[in-house]
């Protein structure tokens, strides 16, 4: 499995980012998928997952209500939508994917990672 994220930037505070993963390697369908972020000197934080087949979401208490996360099955690629982003927003945004239908919110539960993008909000 390869991801490639992108999409990534510099926003200003209540600004919108809509960042890309593009997945490649094997059937994405039967991947559940998630957004991970890492600001320095912090561990690596859950942002949201999709499952595979259902596409059943969750997301963490700090994007609730301000991040959706999406996948376009024909194109092979994960989205996350960022609106009204904040400063603590500001983070190495990754892309990562775990075979079956499955949920997870911590790094382990996932085996493939991207390289991840890079987002900056200024206040």
């Amino acid at each position: 499995v390869r991801l490639v994220e992108s999409g990534g930037g510099s926003v200003q505070a209540g600004g919108s980012l809509r960042l890309s993963c593009l997945f490649s390697g094997r059937n994405f369908n039967y991947y559940t998928m998630a957004w991970f972020r890492q600001a320095p000197g912090q561990e690596r934080q859950f942002v949201s997952y999709i499952t595979a087949i259902t596409s059943s979401t969750g997301y963490g208490d700090s994007v609730k209500g301000r991040f959706t996360i999406s996948r376009d099955n024909a194109k092979n690629t994960l989205y996350l939508q960022m609106d009204n982003v904040k400063a603590d927003d500001s983070a190495l945004y990754f892309c990562a994917a775990k075979g079956g239908y499955g949920t997870g919110r911590q790094p382990d539960n996932f085996d493939n990672w991207g390289q991840g993008t890079q987002v900056s909000v200024s206040s």
